[in-house]
């Protein structure tokens, strides 16, 4: 009798550190334009890469192509709730075409560290908040780099709804870089989006992005759409695509990209 109260109390302890190592559904930040609420597991850490993005822009006969190549987030788990990130872009190349002639120009981007707390049910199940404060550090060259630092804050928020549905909502106040690469201005806006599970392991996202940007320089206001998908290749592996389309002159005429998440 002894004997088998020893077996279930071992098997006991067993299934309760099995429990314990359960780690949520992986929530990638890619793709798309808006920023989930969930955060990753204590402990474990994701590695997104946009393994390539190309921006098409076009003004009074000036045409600007950006291709930008390793643009990496890190995001590392250190609590339930709460976790610390990291990104940079390893690569980035501009080409000019106008009337003036053709130039081009290759560098590095910045880096933004930024942490997510969130507030309501970190695995983005039901209705999730969480608050991200972030901070640009001018790391990068003319090509990518803003030129000075910039800070801001977002509040990610989704919320599901039934059929495999989930509303999305990213609002954004940021004190930005100026356009002359000198000070800052205010930039704010919002970001509304719709998931549809398409099957057990490939999501789609349709996006709506209007910016207000204050700059000294000018003001504007960037109205973007965008389409993106992911597909689950793995529990811990997400491939991901996506387009985004400029609404109006202010705006980058296309985007399109793709990338890999990995959580280790």
């Amino acid at each position: 009798m002894a004997r088998l109260t020893w077996i279930a109390a071992a098997a006991l302890a067993v299934s309760t550190g099995a429990q314990a190592q359960t780690l949520r559904d992986f929530c990638p930040d890619r793709p798309g334009l808006g920023t989930p609420p969930c955060t990753m597991d204590p402990g474990h850490v994701a590695v997104e890469i946009g393994l390539a993005d190309w921006t098409l822009e076009r003004s009074a006969g000036q045409r600007t192509d950006t291709l930008a190549l390793g643009e990496t987030l890190v995001r590392v788990g250190l609590t339930d709730n709460l976790e610390a990130q990291l990104g940079w872009t390893a690569y980035g190349h501009v080409r000019d075409r106008g009337p003036a002639g053709r130039s081009s120009d290759s560098g590095v981007g910045d880096v933004t560290v930024a942490l997510r707390r969130n507030l309501a049910n970190p695995d983005g199940s039901g209705f999730s908040v969480a608050l991200m404060p972030y901070a640009t550090l001018p790391t990068g060259n003319q090509v990518l780099g803003a030129g000075d630092w910039s800070a801001g804050l977002l509040v990610p928020v989704s919320y599901d709804l039934p059929h495999g549905l989930q509303l999305g909502f990213t609002g954004q106040v940021e004190a930005a870089a100026d356009e002359d690469r000198h000070g800052r201005h205010l930039a704010y806006g919002g970001i509304a989006g719709l998931s549809a599970d398409l099957s057990k392991t490939v999501s789609a996202t349709a996006e709506l992005s209007a910016i207000r940007d204050d700059d000294p320089s000018g003001h504007s206001t960037e109205l973007l759409a965008g389409l993106s998908a992911g597909w689950m290749a793995k529990d811990d592996l997400q491939l991901d695509v996506g387009a985004n389309i400029g609404l109006n002159e202010a705006a980058p005429d296309v985007q399109v990209y793709a990338g890999v998440s990995k959580r280790f």
